[in-house]
């Protein structure tokens, strides 16, 4: 697989992000609670109203849909949330290019700070978002429906 195409992605879209966001975390489901996993991975009427909220983005390889995330402004700080990409294009640097995208976006806005929470289980992403300057905080959100959750920001 050669490199994805990261775009921003458009209501049309959110089929295929859904799609996205159900075939990256499916490995993980039996770790998340039953209303974790369903927050986890939204159907495609529960994604549409992100894209009033912020940028959505989409990466493409071979015309499909491989990874995504969104991002919504909350005061000062940009919340990077559903970020994924699918078991067989992981290692490819489209985590670091669709974080690229929202690192962009963040200092377009002026904001100093990205945050996001994630779960204790999901060892690869955490480290990505490591390598990616962001360190674990106290803040919460601490748990989705039950399932464990930590918070992680960069600033800069």
């Amino acid at each position: 697989m050669s490199v994805a195409e990261i775009r921003p992605a458009t209501r049309e879209d959110a089929e295929a992000i859904s799609d996205v966001l159900r075939r990256a975390f499916r490995e993980y489901r039996k770790s998340y609670t039953r209303r974790g996993y369903a927050a986890t991975t939204p159907i495609a009427s529960a994604i549409l109203p992100r894209f009033a909220e912020g940028p959505v983005w989409i990466a493409e390889h071979a015309s499909k849909a491989v990874g995504t995330v969104s991002a919504k402004r909350i005061s000062n700080a940009i919340y990077v949330r559903s970020m994924a990409v699918v078991p067989e294009a992981r290692g490819r640097k489209i985590g670091s290019s669709l974080l690229n995208s929202v690192e962009e976006f963040a200092r377009a806005c002026d904001s100093r700070r990205l945050f996001l929470s994630t779960t204790p289980f999901l060892q690869d992403a955490i480290r990505l978002y490591e390598h990616y300057g962001f360190r674990r905080t106290a803040d919460g959100p601490h748990d989705l429906f039950g399932t464990p959750l930590f918070t992680m920001e960069k600033q800069w």
